[in-house]
């Protein structure tokens, strides 16, 4: 982390720093099978992920707010919800779709992508518009052999589209080591099928699976990475099965050892011990503020 702590500003104002962020919205959620149980669900998007460097003072009151994962089950399944650090804010991941009149269903935009339903199209990423993007598309869902649906897109690629027999994969997240060890955020979820074939998985980064071949609910994204839920899968009718929610959203902050946090009400989290410098601290949910001293 560039560390540039200065010295006292013109007319005695306070020293600024700089704090490195990670900043990764809630997943999206997957869609159960569709209403003619005869089509797999599609998969949710991860989550927006959204890493660079902000320049604080002390003494002063920063927003942070932890994005849940969208609620999977439905069709379609919900979009992810926003996370926050001060003026950065990541997208929450787009929602899995299925059939319910026999028309195409396009997956939900975000952060990432839905995954694309009956011969519908993926959902598209970087919905924020920033640059870098924090996340790809979904991949494209096809009545088929097995009417399998697109995966989810990830922080670091496009979710698979599905094939004949196949659900589409979800799209990888991206890692970053400022925790101080390499983790994979913001995965999207695993395209789900109908009576056989093969499911999609879920990206690194905490995407969900598919449901079990022959009819299954989706697993949902994990906890803390944004990942995608899960499209459910099915034998027909008259067997439903849902899609799985997507995972929460997290927050983490680099900042110099000379500062200390203060996490405010309505926050989860915590700062490990001195490390090269540097403190972390890691927002696991809520809304608040956070300080430096």
């Amino acid at each position: 982390m560039l560390n540039t702590i200065s010295g006292l500003l013109g007319g005695g104002a306070p020293a600024t720093f700089t704090v490195d962020y990670l900043v990764v919205a809630g997943g999206g959620g997957a869609s159960q099978t569709g209403n003619t149980q005869l089509v797999g669900g599609s998969g949710g998007g991860g989550g927006g992920y959204r890493t660079s460097n902000l320049t604080c003072a002390p003494s002063t009151n920063y927003t942070v707010t932890i994005g849940a994962g969208g609620a999977g089950g439905g069709n379609p399944g919900n979009k992810g919800n926003n996370s926050v650090f001060s003026t950065i804010t990541s997208t929450g991941g787009g929602r899995g779709v299925s059939i319910t009149d026999g028309t195409p269903y396009n997956g939900g935009p975000g952060g990432s992508g839905g995954g694309g339903g009956y011969n519908g199209l993926g959902g598209a990423g970087n919905e924020g518009g920033y640059s870098p993007v924090e996340g790809y598309a979904g991949g494209f869902g096809l009545a088929g052999t097995n009417n399998a649906m697109g995966g989810g897109g990830g922080a670091s690629a496009v979710g698979s589209n599905a094939g004949a027999t196949t659900g589409g994969n979800g799209g990888a997240g991206a890692s970053s080591s400022i925790s101080g060890s390499s983790v994979t955020y913001a995965g999207g979820g695993g395209g789900g099928t109908y009576n056989g074939g093969t499911v999609g998985t879920g990206g690194s980064g905490g995407g969900g699976g598919a449901g079990t071949s022959g009819g299954g609910n989706g697993t949902a994204g994990t906890a803390n990475t944004g990942g995608g839920g899960g499209g459910g899968s099915t034998n027909g009718v008259p067997n439903l099965y849902t899609g799985g929610a997507g995972g929460s959203g997290v927050v983490i902050l680099k900042y110099p050892d000379t500062k200390t946090i203060t996490i405010g009400s309505g926050l989860t989290g915590s700062t490990g011990s001195p490390s090269g410098g540097y403190k972390v601290t890691t927002i696991t949910a809520g809304t608040g503020n956070v300080s430096f001293a």
